[in-house]
């Protein structure tokens, strides 16, 4: 007969108990990490936060940008030193090394007649300026030697002075040029990722993002300005600047000619312009020379306020000064915008206002 009772139950082991719950486990994380995962995914950025932020590093880039144009005119000034001090050393060496001919004649003639006089010693001395340096016999009365001596003695100093100068400017060049390039690879890798955020947008996106912010190519039909530039001022209202006022016109005048050409950040002309570099060009073109930075710039001149702006005045904005346009007038400006753009004329109150100031 059939047996009906039931089968034993055999009570888990502690393998199967442990597998059982180990699986439990891992499903259970795998549901949370699905749920976390949806909760947490970066939504896509809006346009008008993408706008946003490649407004913010543009500003970022510029203001990086002038510190690269402040750290090249340092380095300029000190490798022309330098290359000023290197050639002083070669006419001072020149002229060292003449003194030293005539000392070396005088104690040949000395060896020749037997007396081993301190021309001679001088003239065969492994170091001269140690042997300078130790000898107490330029003070001697009668040495008919000392006036040469004297001379060896001045131009080896001489030498060393321009010697240790040129090695002070040689450490200044090289920190200078090492701040160039943080400078350079911080702007470049601003400009990088806002081209990594302005693709994603649309193009139809983009468009409108260049024409609100005046970037952009000017071979896209996009980008190209919606009129034609205004025809420069007329000058009978320009302010007295030293030299009188066809300075500021002449200034006006060079930046209306730059209009659509293309801003390259470090450019000061004459094909393409960062905008401390525009205005320092436009200016240069009038007889007036403006230091190279926009927050060197503002200060180069007599302030003006907003309401006694006129044609050539400097403008800036931003709150640490980063960007420059030449007034034109009727609360317009030429401008270099930022890398992408090019000089265009805008609106003054386009920007957070900073100041002004009239170049003298």
């Amino acid at each position: 007969m059939a047996s009906h009772r039931k089968p034993r139950q055999r009570p888990l082991s502690g393998g199967t108990v442990r597998t059982a719950a180990t699986t439990l486990a891992l499903a259970g994380a795998a549901t949370a990490t699905a749920f976390e995962g949806t909760s947490q995914a970066d939504p896509r950025p809006t346009p008008a936060q993408v706008e946003a932020d490649v407004d913010r590093l543009y500003e970022e880039a510029e203001a990086a940008t002038e510190r690269y144009n402040g750290a090249k005119q340092q380095a300029d000034e000190a490798e022309r030193a330098l290359v000023g001090l290197r050639d002083e050393t070669a006419r001072k060496t020149d002229q060292l090394n003449a003194a030293r001919g005539t000392l070396g004649s005088l104690a040949a003639g000395q060896y020749r007649k037997g007396s081993l006089g301190t021309a001679v010693q001088l003239a065969m001395a492994a170091d001269p300026q140690e042997y300078l340096s130790q000898a107490s016999f330029i003070s001697r009365a009668g040495d008919r030697n000392a006036a040469g001596i004297s001379t060896v003695r001045r131009r080896l100093e001489e030498v060393g002075k321009l010697k240790e100068q040129a090695a002070g400017h040689l450490a200044d060049l090289r920190a200078q040029r090492d701040e160039l390039a943080e400078h350079k690879a911080e702007i470049e890798g601003k400009l990088t990722t806002a081209k990594q955020l302005l693709a994603k947008l649309t193009a139809e996106q983009r468009a409108a993002y260049e024409a609100r912010s005046g970037g952009g190519d000017p071979a896209t039909p996009a980008a190209r300005p919606q009129s034609a530039p205004p025809p420069p001022p007329s000058w009978g209202h320009l302010p007295a600047v030293a030299g009188g006022g066809s300075r500021a016109a002449r200034a006006v005048a060079f930046a209306h000619g730059a209009i659509g050409k293309p801003y390259i950040w470090g450019a000061t002309g004459p094909g393409s312009f960062d905008c401390s570099g525009l205005t320092q060009a436009a200016w240069r073109a009038a007889g007036v020379s403006l230091p190279r930075t926009t927050y060197t710039q503002i200060n180069a001149g007599r302030r003006v306020s907003r309401d006694q702006l006129a044609p050539g005045d400097l403008v800036f904005f931003y709150s640490g000064v980063t960007h420059v346009g030449m007034y034109i007038g009727n609360g317009q400006m030429i401008h270099a915008p930022r890398p992408g753009s090019t000089v265009r004329v805008a609106p003054i109150d386009s920007m957070p206002w900073a100041g002004a100031s009239r170049p003298a």
